[in-house]
């Protein structure tokens, strides 16, 4: 055994995880660690953020990327809690992540210190787990422990707090080869698979619905197939897009508020409703006494604190949705639901996805960047409008190909998460598709692109109003559009190009089809900036409090459907 610091501890602890990137900005309390990291930065690459929320988000999108704990690093006090944003982000969508904090030292605690905050206090509804080592023989383990939960079960974040003086103190430490943590092997129970295999054969019109706990668990192949033995059409949720491959006759696109009305009068029409690692959110089920009610419900996931929270269920499999699914397609025979499908396929027909193709909008920029990456692209998103049409109408072939803040919706979450994700995955084209109201939130972080060279692409749906929330001023609230007009002007090219970044403004789609070449066989940072008409809108939309089967669009609206 060596005698070595607590910084030495930290970091031979990260390099046994196989952590080769950090995100974080260093302060006082977090010095003796960052010196650290200058003596091993040939080993341990330190992206310097913005902003420590930057660093959170960009450690959020390297995990949801490559599908390994992502780690962020941050100073006592506003560093600390400007990492809360990223941290909760990373809590609803059960991202593995590991965020480090350096405090005061032990003996200034809890006597309002300069930059002392109880960060463990804070995040604790917010994290898997959370720790304060005051005891220097007690980090390593703790390092060990605080990975181990990040990444075992349901994934999350997991935050780590360290005075500075435990930074300094020394103990004995000794390097151990990587080792999961020690979990319950719950085994799946036979009698769940066998009654849920009975469903299955009983059914006449089953629907598959994914959620992001396919994608988690790396259930891609196993769902596939089980698809296809269970001969039925298949939908998503947000997070669960590129679980299924989106080119597939089976899928009939994203369920729920802004779903397709084929998913969403198909789920309202089957019996059984097959749901896999997801937790039925409000945005997805619409009035919950009105969801799928003239189905059983089979629900599949690895939390049991999800089986009948938001909807209560008919039979459930606790397991890891991979295990789940590979032994359900043991138990089952090849079912034939020809009629079904046919009915579902024509309703896809009938309801297809449609926009104004006259001009420059959404839909139409991420068509085209859908044509131009040939659907290979890493797709980053803001919150609001971009949003949905980016998961209405990129088609996602793979899982962890498409990162967005789907349960917190956090608007300044996508730049960030596209620097993680392009640094995770150097061989992929990443692109964030952001709204200029959340290009705001975080612009700074064009900053860091630049520094780091990265190939990624900024494309700004440049509306000049917010738009989600607009759209609802004009469809719930009399068109009374309080504080979503934005009329700056600002120039975000000259912004962009001000920071480094090569920019391109675009007011047309011949524009736009110019500058996405440029910026695709660019070699640094690009940003455009896509003008649009701000009354565009996501169709199709489910009113709040209303069934999914209400689902309504313009053409509904122009013919006098009533959505009060």
């Amino acid at each position: 055994m060596m005698q070595m610091t607590g910084s030495q501890i930290l970091i031979e602890c990260l390099k046994e995880q196989g952590v080769d990137t950090v995100f974080g900005y260093p302060g006082g309390a977090i010095l003796n660690v960052y010196d650290e990291l200058y003596r091993h930065r040939g080993e341990i690459r330190h992206v310097l953020t913005s902003h420590e929320q930057g660093a959170s988000h960009a450690a959020d999108g390297y995990a949801r990327a490559t599908g390994s704990v992502g780690v962020c690093l941050a100073t006592s006090g506003p560093g600390a809690t400007n990492l809360v944003t990223g941290i909760a982000t990373a809590y609803m969508d059960s991202v593995p992540l590991v965020a480090i904090t350096c405090n005061v030292g032990v003996s200034l605690l809890g006597k309002d210190s300069f930059q002392e905050v109880d960060i463990a206090g804070i995040t604790m509804p917010i994290t898997k787990h959370n720790f304060i080592v005051k005891d220097v023989h007690r980090l390593a383990d703790t390092l060990r422990r605080a990975f181990a939960i990040a990444k075992s079960g349901r994934p999350g974040p997991v935050l780590v707090d360290i005075p500075k003086d435990v930074t300094a103190a020394t103990a004995a430490f000794e390097n151990r080869p990587l080792t999961p943590l020690p979990k319950k092997k719950e085994k799946i129970s036979q009698e769940s698979l066998e009654k849920a295999a009975r469903m299955i054969r009983a059914s006449k019109r089953p629907y598959i619905f994914v959620g992001g706990g396919a994608v988690i668990s790396g259930a891609a192949e196993e769902l596939a197939t089980f698809a296809g033995l269970v001969d039925a059409p298949v939908c998503d949720s947000l997070m669960g897009k590129g679980a299924f491959d989106g080119d597939d006759p089976a899928y009939s696109g994203m369920l729920g508020m802004h779903g397709t009305k084929a998913s969403n009068f198909g789920v309202s029409r089957c019996d059984l409703l097959i749901a896999i690692g997801t937790r039925f959110s409000d945005r997805v089920i619409g009035n919950p006494k009105a969801f799928a009610r003239d189905a059983k419900i089979l629900h599949i996931d690895i939390d049991p604190a999800e089986i009948n929270k938001n909807i209560v269920v008919n039979a459930d499999v606790i397991g890891d949705v991979r295990e789940v699914l590979m032994a359900l397609n043991r138990l089952l025979e090849p079912c034939e639901h020809t009629d079904w499908k046919r009915e579902v396929e024509e309703a896809k027909e009938r309801f297809p996805l449609t926009y104004d193709r006259s001009e420059l909008s959404g839909p139409y920029l991420v068509e085209k960047i859908c044509e131009k990456t040939k659907g290979d692209a890493i797709i980053v998103t803001e919150v609001g409008q971009h949003q949905m049409w980016a998961a209405q109408y990129y088609r996602f072939h793979r899982p962890r190909q498409f990162l967005t803040s789907g349960g917190l919706g956090t608007m300044g979450y996508g730049l960030g998460a596209a620097i993680g994700a392009q640094i995770g995955c150097p061989d992929k084209q990443v692109i964030n598709i952001a709204g200029d109201g959340c290009f705001r939130m975080n612009m700074n972080e064009i900053a860091t692109a630049v520094r780091e060279h990265l190939p990624l692409i900024e494309v700004i749906v440049d509306n000049r109003v917010l738009g989600m929330v607009r759209q609802w001023q004009d469809l719930f609230y009399g068109k009374r559009y309080s504080q979503t007009i934005l009329s700056d002007n600002i120039d975000y090219v000259k912004l962009a190009e001000a920071m480094g970044a090569t920019a391109y403004a675009a007011s047309t789609k011949e524009e736009f089809d110019v500058a996405l070449d440029a910026a695709l066989a660019a070699k640094g940072p690009v940003l455009i900036d896509a003008h649009i008409n701000s009354d565009f809108k996501v169709w199709p939309m489910v009113a709040p409090g209303k069934s999914i089967s209400q689902a309504f669009d313009k053409k509904d609206l122009d013919e006098g459907f009533e959505i009060k």
